[in-house]
């Protein structure tokens, strides 16, 4: 080879997610998904697109294993779209590797560090569910244990029920033990502000009133545990199945309340 002269190499066609997410379309429907799970309603007026185009890059999405789907249990005729992180990340972090080996993703893990005496002020989230006895209980507990207790979190329900054994059990796996929280009605924390609100079943979504000093209103449809089997039992895998999706979404709300705090700090608001 003369000197001077490039190696050749091998030509191929970029990875399929970089042709994915290179549509302007399909970017601004994972812009949307990437903070809350939506209609195509929704996504067709914040996109001001027809429903149709729409739905073609939605199912381009789905067909890239980026974003999947639900029925909506509130209405059966809606149905909730959300994206998959996980697999954006396994996906994003091979596009760099197949360009280059140092290209490889380094996951981004928020810092917890205590709030001090003085400091900005304790962001706060709240976590609705139907009964307030699964979901949102679990949402809450991992939250507060996965932020180092520096995020203050609270959740309840708009129709309380009493905490299921199965919520128990599958915290008690994780080390956290949920067996003396209480269960709350969400009329308790209708005056008070958060940061964040995070609605976890599409029943509630529909009935969830207006929050004072207009908090981020997000959504994640996840059904209910408790109604995929007859007994405590049957039901069990189901429980941890959630736990294990809701330990996926709060490391990425982490990421993202990390990345706004930082935001706050340069600017030196509150």
């Amino acid at each position: 080879m003369t000197r001077g002269t490039p190696a050749t190499t091998v030509a191929s066609d970029p990875p399929r997610i970089l042709q994915l997410v290179g549509h302007p379309v399909r970017w601004r429907l994972l812009q949307e998904l990437v903070h809350s799970d939506r209609a195509v309603a929704e996504l067709t007026e914040r996109l001001a697109a027809p429903q149709s185009l729409v739905s073609y890059h939605l199912r381009e999405l789905r067909e890239g294993e980026l974003v999947s789907m639900r029925r909506s249990s509130a209405d059966g005729r809606d149905t909730y779209y959300r994206v998959d992180l996980e697999r954006c990340e396994e996906l994003l972090d091979a596009a760099g590797r197949a360009l280059h080996p140092g290209l490889s993703l380094v996951p981004a893990v928020p810092i917890s560090r205590p709030t001090k005496p003085g400091s900005r002020r304790t962001r706060r989230v709240l976590f609705l569910c139907t009964g307030n006895s699964a979901r949102s209980q679990i949402a809450e507990a991992l939250l507060r244990e996965r932020s180092g207790g520096t995020i203050e979190c609270a959740s309840a329900g708009s129709n309380p029920k009493a905490l299921h054994p199965n919520a128990v059990r599958v915290m008690n796996q994780r080390g956290i033990d949920i067996s003396a929280n209480p269960t709350k009605h969400l009329d308790e924390y209708a005056s008070q502000r958060f940061d964040v609100v995070i609605t976890l079943c599409d029943k509630v979504r529909e009935v969830c009133p207006e929050f004072p000093w207009h908090p981020d209103m997000v959504h994640w449809s996840i059904p209910d545990p408790a109604l995929e089997g007859p007994t405590a039992r049957a039901s069990y895998p189901a429980f941890e199945r959630t736990a294990s999706e809701l330990e996926t979404r709060i490391h990425y709300l982490l990421c993202t309340m990390a990345e706004a705090t930082t935001r706050r700090s340069l600017h030196g608001t509150r």
